[in-house]
């Protein structure tokens, strides 16, 4: 049976894009016959307080896009909150180092940009390896005066797969990606390890995200490949930009739900979404329940989506 699943990070009031996300993940899943889980990915606990969860749980449900597993479900796979599952991310950690995969990075940021490391297309740095050669005399020496993150020994090798949206991508690890993370320095698990450990915990057979996670896959596949994990399949879906082709942003309040429900109904929109992803013949309302016939990831565009002025009420 298919799982899909939604997990939202709540660190703010969740706008169009997430909706568009939960929508398609929902009507992907259901499509198909199968259950949704809810998993709320909240490890950032000082951005991620739990009342922006609880909102996020209560629009959801509004807008109709329920889950059969997660908070306020079916808790046969739970906890459903990261925050609380942090002992499942430190056993993995430590099957990888026991293996002799891991190792400790005392690199900062600043430092990092400060040597003008490379960067990856995505603007995140690629990490040389400073620290990979370091002997555990160093390391233990340099642990006195400062807690290590822990980083992943990547193999010089391509991971290809082929997206159920976006057709065959392929990432060679070594060359564009370079050691990553798994904890960082402070102790919070990163979301490459925390998200495959989750997902085949729940069962997850079915990932539908945004396409900015794309070049995040190949990691993840590499990281079910070591730890003897079954992987998903991924559909990766366009991103909502706003009129003038910026990303939406919660920090920002663009397109925010908050705003939206004070003059929509979730019919509307839910429907003006379906019809910008290209399966709804018009902007007319429609329940998740009624978009269920229509839906055909065919008709979903790759590229990303401008949401045209004056669609959704100011």
């Amino acid at each position: 049976m298919t799982v899909g699943r939604f997990a939202p990070s709540p660190s703010g009031r969740i706008h169009l894009g997430n909706i568009l996300c939960s929508l398609l993940a929902w009507l992907s899943a259901r499509q198909k016959g199968g259950r949704v889980v809810l998993r709320i990915e909240d490890l950032d606990t000082a951005r991620c307080p739990r009342r922006y969860a609880l909102q996020m749980e209560e629009d959801l449900r509004w807008l109709g896009l329920t889950w059969d597993e997660g908070p306020g479900a079916e808790e046969g796979r739970g906890p459903y909150y990261q925050s609380e599952r942090t002992a499942l991310y430190a056993a993995a950690l430590e099957r990888l180092r026991a293996r002799g995969l891991v190792y400790p990075c005392f690199c900062t940021r600043a430092e990092l940009h400060a040597a003008s490391a490379p960067h990856r297309e995505d603007g995140q740095v690629l990490y040389p390896g400073t620290c990979r050669r370091l002997s555990p005399a160093e390391a233990a020496e340099r642990a006195r005066t400062r807690p290590p993150a822990m980083r992943l020994r990547v193999p010089e090798e391509t991971i290809a797969f082929t997206d159920g949206h976006m057709g065959p991508y392929e990432e060679d690890l070594a060359r564009e990606c370079g050691d990553f993370l798994l904890r960082r320095s402070d102790g919070m698990f990163a979301y490459q390890l925390a998200v495959v450990v989750d997902d085949a915990a729940m069962g997850v057979t079915e990932v539908v995200r945004g396409a900015d996670l794309l070049a995040s896959t190949p990691r993840q596949l590499l990281l079910y490949r070591l730890l003897d994990l079954p992987a998903p399949s991924f559909y990766h879906l366009p991103l909502l930009l706003t009129a003038d082709g910026r990303r939406l942003s919660k920090r920002n309040a663009d397109a925010g739900l908050d705003a939206l429900a004070e003059r929509c109904l979730p019919e509307e929109i839910l429907g003006k979404l379906a019809y910008l992803a290209g399966f709804h013949p018009s902007a007319a309302p429609a329940s998740a329940q009624a978009l269920l016939a229509e839906f055909d990831w065919e008709k979903v565009p790759t590229g990303d989506i401008r949401l045209p002025e004056g669609l959704f009420p100011a």
